[in-house]
Order: structure tokens, then sequence, then C-alpha cells
């Protein structure tokens, strides 16, 4: 009788997920797709439930997609999946030695299992007048709402950096009819992700759009005295503006795991299962840094597919399915009617094969090393870029002459 009481009062498990973004949603769903029979909460900082982030930067901010669509599930699926999601909930601390979480209500939360999914905040640079009102950073749906409301009574748009963010924006903007000058210190456009080929065409297209596109451009300060009404250059000068964005990269939120004592370096620190040094507790999504075989060596990966799949591969250690996460990974980015889609990483490339020509706007880049394809850059160009997915995926060395030959369909490289 001791025995069945032990077994019929046994508490149940745990699984708490701090981040009610993509990738924490993604280990939730997970977890009960592998038949989890724990609780799972969904701890999230904002007031609204789990959202698509890239539409902010694109379609949402130029008014094409609606906040409904921004949901990631219906309000109908927590419930039946009977995931509890708290949102407008920010978690202080990790007692781990008590195996909870402390809220900044000081509400204690515990957990047998725990998910960091955690995500960044948009940089801020530290330049003089960049706390003045009119200056903006694109991270989150209040953000993503305060820069549309702005950019109602705005005419001219300064944005501080080309990258993802930047472009996207300065699209939307100019959609919208608004002036937009894009500052970037370095000497191309998404200098960080992009090829400097790829670069130098979107830098084109954005100045056909009629964006003021500068690189080499480094700034010196905002300008303004109660609001923001300009920028200045390090060369000293001055560019008016209505209102300014930051796009300025992604700063993890580490701070809890460092605050708890886990290792981090530019993220929090996981194996090939998503876990900490703390066999309790995971990393996932954009905070996470783990070792990728694929290309031997340590990354961060700021996107979808992998806020995804690492959810799904922490759900799968939890529920006792250990396999090494190993992805092939994609990103891509809509700026004006063209889709760019990149699999794979370009750094450590020792060759190019351009397919298709660039002056028609559609095309791709198919970038090797030691004859192997490592990643693809395509523009409007999707059948290149799902073939690359799976040759990258299945470590392929094509024909660099066939790969060039577009009589040669993407399927024939796949057989």
């Amino acid at each position: 009788m001791q025995a069945l009481a032990a077994r019929q009062f046994k508490p149940v498990p745990h699984t708490l997920i701090i981040g009610a973004g993509q990738a924490g949603l993604s280990a939730a769903a997970e977890l009960r797709k592998r038949g989890y029979e724990g609780d799972v909460t969904l701890l999230g900082a904002e007031p609204v439930p789990p959202y698509q982030r890239p539409p902010l930067s694109k379609a949402y901010l130029s008014g094409e997609t609606p906040l409904e669509r921004l949901w990631l599930k219906p309000a109908a699926w927590y419930d039946k999946a009977e995931v509890t999601v708290k949102t407008g909930v920010r978690a202080s601390a990790i007692d781990r030695a008590a195996g909870e979480v402390i809220t900044q209500d000081g509400d204690r939360l515990g957990f047998d299992h725990l998910i960091l999914a955690t995500g960044g905040e948009a940089r801020r640079l530290d330049l003089p007048g960049a706390d003045l009102p009119g200056v903006h950073v694109l991270r989150n749906l209040a953000e993503a709402n305060a820069l549309s409301a702005a950019l109602e009574s705005a005419k001219r748009l300064v944005i501080i950096g080309a990258g993802y963010i930047g472009l996207e924006v300065a699209a939307s903007a100019r959609k919208r009819g608004l002036e937009v000058a894009v500052l970037e210190a370095a000497d191309r456009p998404m200098a960080r992700t992009a090829s400097p080929l790829l670069s130098g065409w979107f830098g084109a297209v954005h100045r056909g759009y009629g964006v003021d596109l500068r690189v080499s451009t480094p700034v010196a300060g905002v300008t303004g005295e109660a609001k923001a009404d300009g920028v200045a250059l390090a060369d000293g000068e001055m560019i008016s503006a209505d209102l300014v964005l930051v796009a300025a990269g992604l700063c993890a939120s580490t701070h809890l795991a460092e605050a708890a004592g886990l290792a981090c370096d530019d993220g929090i620190l996981v194996d090939a299962q998503a876990r900490t040094e703390d066999e309790r507790i995971f990393a996932i999504g954009d905070v996470a840094r783990f070792h990728l075989p694929r290309y031997g060596r340590s990354v961060r990966l700021e996107s979808v597919h992998n806020a995804i799949e690492q959810g799904k591969a922490a759900a799968a250690a939890i529920c006792g399915v250990e396999a090494v996460y190993d992805p092939v990974p994609w990103f891509w980015s809509d700026q004006y009617e063209l889709k760019l889609q990149i699999a794979g990483l370009i750094e450590g490339a020792d060759q190019m094969v351009r397919r298709g020509d660039p002056e028609e706007g559609k095309f791709a880049l198919f970038h090797l090393l030691n004859g192997r394809l490592i990643a693809c850059e395509a523009v409007n160009s999707a059948p290149e870029y799902m073939a690359a997915q799976r040759m990258i995926a299945a470590g392929s060395a094509p024909d660099p002459e066939r790969l060039r030959d577009q009589s040669v369909a993407m399927r024939d490289f796949l057989s």
C-alpha cells in the first residue's frame, strides 16, 4: 500500500521556459508532441502571447500584416496543449540550489528542467544624444509600434546600421514615402552576413529606390535639444532627421545565466543537446552559443530556423532522446520585391560560383570550401536555395561549371 501511495502521489515534473518567443514556444510544443506529461510553463516579459518577430521590420511595419497575424498560436492551442503562458512576468534570478526562478514580483517558480529562451535586446550605442526622444530601436512589438507611430508624421528617417533590420526598415519606410538615409561604419552593407558581391548589389538596389546609403561612415552622435533632429557624422557633416533608428544588432540576454554562474561567452554556452553545464538547464535560440560540427566552430545563430530546431532539440533531450544538433543554418530577408534566402555560413569559403544574372534580379551565389558546398545566397531563386540546403546537409561537392550552367536543373544535383 505504501508503494502504491508513493506512485500515486509522485510529484509532477515541471519544465519552466523563460522567454515566450519562437524558441520557447517550439520547445513547449515539442515537449507535448513527444508525450511529456509534466507541467509546462512559458514565462514572457512582454504583455502579449508568443508572436513572430521577422515581420516587425517588414510587412508589419509597412502595414501589410495586421497584428492578429503575428500570433504564433491561437489562444485555444495553449489550453488544448496544457501549456501555461504567463505574460508580463519578468524573471529576475535563478536559484539553482533551490531549483527555482524568482520573478521581479518576488514569486518563486519551481522547476525540474529550465529552458532559457531569453533571446536578446536591440543594441544601443554609447553616443551623445542616443537617449533623446525620437531615437528608436527595433526588436520587440512595443518598439515596432512606437516606430510605426513615429513614421506616420515623419518625413525623413536616418538609420544607423545597414544590416538586415536597417535595410528592411529602409525598404518599409520608402514604401511609406519617407526620405531615408542609412549610415554604415563598415565598408559595405550587410558586411557581417553577406558576401561582397551580394552586399554591393543590395546597396545599389537601395540607392536605386532613393535611399541615401553611405558606407565607411562612422557616426559621432545624435543631435537635438528636446528631441532628435539629426545625426552628426565623424567627419563633421550633419544629416537632418525627423526620427532616428539605431539598427546596430543584438545583445544576447545572458544576465540571468551569468548571475546564476552559468558559463557565457557572447551567449550562453550549451552542448549538442542545448544543455548548459547544469544538466537541468538548457538554453536555446538567439541567446545560445554552441559548437556546430558541420562548420567546426562555435556559433550563436540569430534565426527563426535555429530557434525552432534548437527548441526541439532541448525538448527531445528532456524527454530522454539526445541527438547531436548540427543544423544547416538558414536566414532570409525581404526588401522591396526581393526575397533573399541564405543557406549555410559563408565564412571561410575559397570559391564562389554565380548562377543567373544580378541585372535580372534573380540569381544565386554558391560558396565552396575545398570543393564542398558550404553556403548559398539566393535572390528570388527558391529552387537554388532549397537544393543548396539539401546539398550542404549531404556534404556535396558539386561541379562548379554545372552549378553555373542554368540549363542544368537544380534537381539534377540531388540525385
